[in-house]
């Protein structure tokens, strides 16, 4: 959510922010209705001073014993009048509030300014993608052979975008997110929590899915809808909160279900488990004052690094650029993994810096020791990580000549004594 006054001070710098994410001016449209609004409020108030007036002089008459029984009329059509003016005003700051609620938040000053994500930059890579002496399979090809990934079923019974998990490879999946929770909470400094995956709009409105996005989303009959990110009920958590500054930063994970309509996916990713409409991720959120918020983002990259550092698991950083952002992001990181049966890096997390707008759409802030006032959180969230995507980079790096999955070190506590993962397993 922007702050309206800004704007007013620096209408061409919120344009230029604007431009930079390849979008038109809207400085003067949102100071239209600004001074609208303004106006109309003048005009309340300047018809609340008359009644004002007007009542002291029914008070003066009637201490004369004179009739104000005109001056009665004028202040009941002033109460009118000026009810009418309040109503016009709540009207306008609602259409002020919508067109604000609508626009996304602006770029950092060293977000690189690009159309799409072909103008994304690498920041940096982490080990070498593996050669293999036969062709790399994909994970759709390897866990069908194995007996343990099914999406004809898993279509009967739920349609696209949906898959069945069995045997080892349905454990390895939970070993890989008890494994990263273990990880953020025991040596990351991360407090776990269960947070509800049903949530109220004003809580999808707070992390800014709402109103825009609403058709990813999944809503139930009883006007819930179904988190697409524990971002949503982790964030939340400090809304319509004022926070002590020695409490900062707050830190907390959870791995939750994560449920997505794919809207604007269709003929992406049709087969196989990378964009589905249900998946567990484990979320890293951070709560940090303005004067945190740039370490905490980097903090909370190098978090997410370590599981794939762990597992051993090649990978790539880029900086998003300006055109391929988030809606409530003013930086993103993405993390890429290698997937040798692909060919290629694709997306595994996401870790953005939010600044202060989510905090303003829930209103939530702090107070710093020696203020008086208070200011807004700033609210950081990233993957730590996406757990289905996590378990197709480890079957296609870790499979050998036969398809069989071999289980990394990090994960062998988590398994059993299960070292690979064959047909028979």
């Amino acid at each position: 959510m922007h702050d309206i006054k800004p704007i007013r001070e620096n209408p061409a710098g919120f344009d230029a922010a604007l431009a930079r994410r390849g979008l038109a001016p809207l400085s003067p449209q949102i100071l239209a209705l600004d001074a609208a609004r303004r106006e109309t409020l003048t005009s309340a108030q300047a018809i609340q001073t008359e009644r004002n007036q007007l009542s002291k002089e029914i008070g003066q008459r009637k201490a004369k014993g004179e009739d104000a029984s005109d001056i009665l009329a004028a202040v009941a059509k002033s109460k009118d009048a000026q009810a009418a003016a309040e109503a016009k005003a709540a009207q306008e700051q609602a259409a002020l509030d919508s067109m604000l609620a609508t626009i996304p938040n602006l770029p950092a000053d060293d977000v690189p300014v690009g159309k799409d994500e072909t103008e994304n930059v690498e920041r940096h890579k982490q080990g070498e993608p593996a050669s293999f002496a036969f062709k790399a399979k994909e994970h759709g090809d390897l866990g069908v052979a194995l007996g343990m990934m099914d999406f004809e079923k898993a279509a009967k019974i739920s349609g696209a975008r949906f898959v069945v998990l069995s045997g080892q490879l349905a454990r390895l999946e939970r070993a890989l997110g008890q494994f990263m929770l273990d990880l953020q909470t025991g040596e990351n400094g991360y407090r776990e929590v269960r947070p509800p995956v049903l949530v109220r709009d004003h809580a999808l409105f707070g992390t800014g899915q709402l109103p825009k996005f609403a058709d990813d989303l999944f809503k139930t009959s009883a006007d819930l809808w179904l988190i697409p990110t524990a971002e949503v009920p982790l964030t939340n958590l400090v809304r319509e909160t004022i926070l002590d500054e020695a409490a900062l930063p707050m830190r907390v994970t959870a791995l939750t279900p994560c449920f997505r309509a794919e809207a604007g996916a269709a003929g992406k990713d049709t087969t196989g488990m990378i964009r589905q409409h249900q998946f567990d991720k484990v979320e890293l959120v951070s709560i940090t004052t303005p004067e945190q918020s740039e370490a905490e983002h980097e903090r909370m990259l190098g978090c997410a690094e370590e599981v794939l550092k762990r597992l051993g698991l090649p990978y790539r950083v880029i900086t998003l650029c300006t055109g391929d952002m988030g809606f409530s992001a003013r930086k993103t990181y993405d993390i890429e993994v290698w997937l040798p049966g692909q060919n290629r890096y694709r997306e595994i997390s996401s870790c953005s810096n939010c600044g202060d707008f989510q905090a303003r759409r829930m209103d939530a802030r702090f107070k710093a020791k020696g203020e008086k006032g208070t200011r807004f959180v700033h609210t950081l969230n990233g993957s730590g990580l996406a757990v289905g995507r996590t378990l197709i980079a480890v079957m296609e790096n870790y499979q050998d000549a036969d398809g069989n999955i071999r289980v990394p070190e990090a994960l062998k506590p988590y398994m059993g004594g299960i070292d690979i993962i064959t047909a028979a397993s």
